[in-house]
């Protein structure tokens, strides 16, 4: 069997507990889930360091969502949370910074890569909106970045072979390229099959009914954009079991 690697992207510590349960080799910890994913808090981070013993922490630094075009105060809140991740325990961080012409910001992410010395780093998504997807792979891999998570530029990791199949050739394993977007035990294996990639990012995620008993949902907290109050996704333990089973028990 091949050595698959399985990451869960994981949105609370209750997430983490179910992807350590479900087998997962590591967890990258966000908030903000609707915006793609944003720093987490200093007692998430840690609460998440106490309950991961056997899975690896790495931790998105985010500080908003949106394009991933930094203003200066937000590079300096992005260096002071690579310090908290790390005094926290952290395993590793998740960045990525663009210039304003989609290419990859290079001293931004020397800065950063200079803070998270001795950290796994991995280059988040930023990478699937970049203007040159081969050019932008040299440069991360000069920045001494581990991996990249990407879907190949495309709106999921699926649809995104071809160039995940190419990127992972052109990088003659020099860094390790990390599918992730939309995988799920229904396509892992058509992924791995037809890319080689060996590490995948998923969030084996249901959703899960508020225990509440008094509903008021004439109001929202996310103002125009309605995401209800009254139910929450959570990772669950047979879908990450089924998602990790469902490739290690035919490649």
């Amino acid at each position: 069997m091949k050595n698959y690697l399985f990451e869960v992207c994981t949105n609370s510590v209750e997430s983490c507990i179910a992807a350590q349960e479900g087998g997962a080799n590591r967890v990258e910890l966000c908030a903000g889930i609707p915006e793609g994913g944003t720093t987490p808090s200093y007692g998430e981070i840690a609460m998440a360091r106490e309950v991961l013993t056997t899975t690896r922490l790495h931790v998105i630094i985010r500080p908003r969502g949106g394009d991933f075009l930094y203003s200066p105060i937000e590079i300096k809140t992005m260096l002071k949370d690579i310090e908290m991740a790390r005094r926290l325990g952290a395993d590793g961080v998740v960045f990525g910074c663009l210039t304003a012409n989609g290419e990859i910001d290079v001293p931004v992410m020397e800065q950063l890569m200079e803070a998270s010395e001795g950290l796994s780093v991995t280059f988040h998504r930023a990478f699937d909106v970049c203007r040159d997807a081969s050019k932008a792979l040299e440069q991360i891999i000069n920045l001494g970045c581990d991996r990249i998570l990407t879907s190949g530029q495309q709106a999921t990791a699926e649809l995104g072979i071809p160039l995940l199949k190419e990127l992972r050739e052109r990088a003659k394993g020099r860094i390790t390229l990390l599918a992730g977007c939309g995988v799920n035990e229904k396509n892992i294996c058509r992924i791995a099959k037809e890319t080689g990639i060996q590490e995948f990012h998923f969030s084996a995620r249901e959703s899960l009914k508020s225990g509440m008993a008094y509903k008021n949902e004439a109001v929202s907290m996310g103002g125009t954009v309605h995401i209800s109050e009254y139910e929450r996704n959570v990772t669950t333990v047979k879908r990450v079991k089924d998602t990790i089973g469902n490739l290690t028990s035919v490649l």
